[in-house]
């Protein structure tokens, strides 16, 4: 099923630039202008001085001019703080507000039902809504900064030209010359910055891939390959990052330097002018004073470069997620009332003409004797695989899964992995996240998780941590069964529910699910001989299609094969 464009998706970095920039054109307008009274103020304070000398220096100065000159300091010292303050406090709620819009686009892409069509883990796509989408918000300050730096320099120009032609010059050439060898330098940042990005997002990922196999890893022995391999990719993001620290540093170091020596220029340019009398001595304090304040405003000037250029990387990162099509394009339509299931001649991955139906209301069991089938089924089923991926038909209730919006077969067949996710939060929140399940007293009991509410004095109000890190294996496998059943979907599919619990525990689970679920559609895919017995008929998947069909207390007598499968 071809995909249709997004004219609403950002197709590059600039384009997210712009609509950041677009966006908030009030508030960068607004603090553009206070800023800039800022910079107009900080550049007046040694102007004023050097007027204040100036006056000093005559004949008819008195007492009243000084008063009048010290208010008009307090004044200009007044003007600088508050619209410092004020200025800085609407860019930077612009800001925020801005990163955050950025933050949850990217987060609705990744939660979407239909997966993005982009090479990226989940660890790179973190990184991207956090760290990148705070950077491209940065531009909303560094366009106002960058326009009231300037200011300063016109103004500070302008000053210096009207005391002597060639003060003016003298700033507005050096000006040029500083931004044309930073802006070179910036290319360079740019480019590292996006490459630092890219590897610290790729350890990201592995992080994440070794916290959700840590178990497994220990089991096998593989931990320590696992730790060596994130060692080298850690490595490259250290190396890379220590790169872009030079390159940095560099850029600092030079453009001080570059200010340093304007400054310096100036006033050694006004000192000359002074002593041969062509500017008299309240224009030199002026031109000094200008000199040492304006080394501030060309700094934070000749940064912008660099902001923007890393504004402009984060961007295009983001970009990779915001402008990637989804993977397919779902149907508009929603499955029908009732729960029956068919696989109609699927052929994807292992499975091989796979074909099977499950009647409206009946507790079928799949014994898969191949992993990689039973992992293929489940994807399938999940609509984690486009239907036009696949070979054969996934009816819904009679309907085609390829007509179906993934929304709406998810809310009404939930497939619950055998690794299901435990969240940060409550007992309660995990079992039933929307609080709007009636059923979780109910799943609570029939996942056997009434001992852990039990234990604790708090009950379902229990809290649980990230990855639910303070529960036993058996006890975040139950919470999830838990949350499974609270859904109270029409079909329901369970795949290995009970592989981290203790037989006698697994037996009830068994029969409470087969009770609570009496009526609804319910596929498990398990080995489990107490999950098998409860069902109405066992399938058993081998070598990618349905090899055997019969109630598990007679496959054990009559199949050998699948009575050394499921048999402990």
């Amino acid at each position: 099923m071809p995909t249709t464009p997004d004219p609403q998706r950002p197709r590059k970095g600039s384009d997210i630039l712009r609509t950041a920039l677009r966006r908030n054109v009030g508030a960068m307008a607004a603090g553009t202008s206070l800023m800039g009274l800022y910079q107009a103020g900080e550049t007046a304070f040694p102007i004023a001085l050097g007027m204040i000398v100036e006056h000093t220096m005559q004949d008819d100065r008195t007492l009243g001019s000084l008063g009048l000159s010290i208010g008009a300091l307090a004044v200009i010292i007044t003007t600088v703080s508050l619209s410092w303050r004020f200025g800085m406090r609407v860019l930077q709620k612009a800001n925020t507000t801005e990163a955050h819009r950025w933050r949850v686009r990217v987060a609705a892409c990744g939660l979407q039902p239909v997966a993005r069509d982009v090479d990226l883990k989940s660890g790179e796509v973190l990184t991207i809504a956090t760290e990148d989408a705070d950077q491209t918000a940065d531009i909303i300050e560094v366009v106002p900064l960058l326009v009231s730096s300037l200011v300063a320099v016109v103004v500070a120009a302008v000053a210096l030209g009207l005391a002597d032609l060639r003060l003016g010059l003298l700033v507005i050439v050096g000006t040029v010359a500083i931004l044309s060898v930073l802006s070179v330098m910036s290319k360079r940042i740019g480019s590292s910055t996006r490459e630092q990005q890219a590897r610290v997002a790729r350890a990201g990922a592995k992080v994440a891939d070794l916290i959700s196999g840590l178990r497994p890893l220990h089991g096998f022995g593989g931990n320590h390959a696992a730790f060596r391999s994130y060692r080298a990719v850690s490595s490259e993001a250290k190396h890379q990052s220590i790169t872009v620290a030079k390159v940095n540093g560099v850029y600092a170091g030079t453009a001080q330097a570059l200010n340093a020596v304007l400054a310096a220029a100036v006033t050694l340019t006004a000192g000359w002018l002074a002593f041969e009398g062509q500017i008299t001595i309240g224009e030199l304090v002026m031109a000094v004073g200008l000199a040492q304040f304006i080394m501030e405003p060309l700094k934070l000037f000749s940064e912008m470069p660099k902001y923007v250029m890393i504004a402009r990387a984060s961007a295009e990162r983001m970009a990779l997620v915001l402008a990637a099509p989804p993977v397919t394009s779902p149907g508009p339509g929603r499955p029908a009332p009732g729960g029956d299931l068919e696989i109609d001649c699927v052929r994807y991955g292992s499975l091989r003409k796979l074909k099977f139906t499950v009647a409206a209301g009946e507790f079928v069991a799949i014994a898969g004797y191949q992993p990689r089938a039973v992992a293929d089924l489940a994807a399938i089923l999940a609509v984690n695989v486009p239907p036009e991926e696949y070979e054969g038909v996934v009816r819904v209730s009679g309907q085609d899964l390829a007509d179906l919006s993934a929304e709406s077969v998810r809310e009404h067949m939930l497939v619950n992995p055998y690794d299901g996710e435990i969240f940060a939060g409550t007992l309660r929140t995990n079992i039933d996240p929307a609080g709007t399940s009636a059923m979780v007293p109910e799943a609570v009991e029939a996942s056997m998780l009434t001992d852990v509410v039990a234990l604790h004095r708090e009950g379902l109000d229990y809290g649980v941590r990230d990855r639910g890190a303070n529960l036993s294996g058996g006890q975040r496998q139950r919470l999830s069964l838990a949350r499974a059943l609270a859904a109270d979907t029409d079909v329901l599919v369970l795949h290995n529910p009970t592989t981290a619990v203790d037989a006698v525990t697994e037996q009830l689970i068994a029969r409470n699910v087969a009770k609570l679920r009496r009526g609804r559609t319910t596929v498990v895919i398990t080995s489990s001989p107490a999950l098998l017995d409860a069902a109405d008929r066992v399938l058993v998947l081998d070598d990618g299609v349905i090899a055997a069909e019969d109630s598990h207390r007679n496959l054990l007598a009559t199949d050998q094969d699948y009575c050394l499968a499921v048999a402990r």
